[in-house]
């Protein structure tokens, strides 16, 4: 009978397996994600995630897309039907450092009873809106992570905390450049 360590709700056998299968085989590491938007009305927008590449190979675990709504508030134009773009960036920040805290803290043996990321970030409009101004993203996010653990120390937390931020392919995304290729079909 083969029995599944779990912590923090993640397979550590699987995890460690992984890793294990990454380092044996670089090309084990290698995904393409993908999106799509589609413009209903207005500021409105659907988009849809299904499926990836992983290793060269089409992923078929997903049965449905995920569905979005994408949207703007009244005072940029929109119906509040969704968040807008830029704060999907920062949701995908909290979700990308939540999952790397507790998979890690699952590794590392850490039981956590408590994650919780609040992100904010300052954006000024004016270029986006053809003015002068700052950059047209965000001038600064700020990211405050809430913990509770019974069997580690602050010292642990902390670490954790910055070993997270150190390997977040998210804060990378956003904390340095990439390139961004974009093309336009006419149809």
């Amino acid at each position: 009978m083969t029995t599944t360590t779990l912590r923090n709700g993640i397979d550590v056998d699987q995890l460690l397996r992984t890793i294990d299968a990454v380092q044996d085989d670089a090309d084990v590491a290698s995904f393409t994600f993908r999106a799509s938007s589609t413009w209903q009305d207005g500021t409105l927008n659907t988009g849809r995630i299904h499926g990836f590449t992983h290793a060269g190979s089409e992923d078929t675990s997903r049965d449905e897309a995920f569905e979005l709504t994408g949207d703007e508030p009244p005072v940029l134009l929109g119906r509040n039907t969704g968040p807008n773009a830029v704060e999907l960036v920062l949701q995908a920040l909290g979700f990308c450092y939540a999952v790397g805290y507790v998979a890690n803290a699952a590794a590392r043996g850490i039981e956590i009873e408590r994650m919780d990321y609040e992100v904010e970030g300052d954006i000024d409009v004016r270029p986006f809106l053809g003015q002068d101004g700052p950059r047209p993203g965000f001038t600064e996010i700020r990211v405050t992570g809430t913990v509770a653990s019974p069997n580690a120390s602050d010292d642990q937390l902390t670490e954790l905390c910055q070993y997270v931020q150190d390997t977040s392919p998210v804060r990378d995304i956003i904390a340095n450049p990439v390139p961004v290729r974009t093309s336009l079909r006419i149809v």
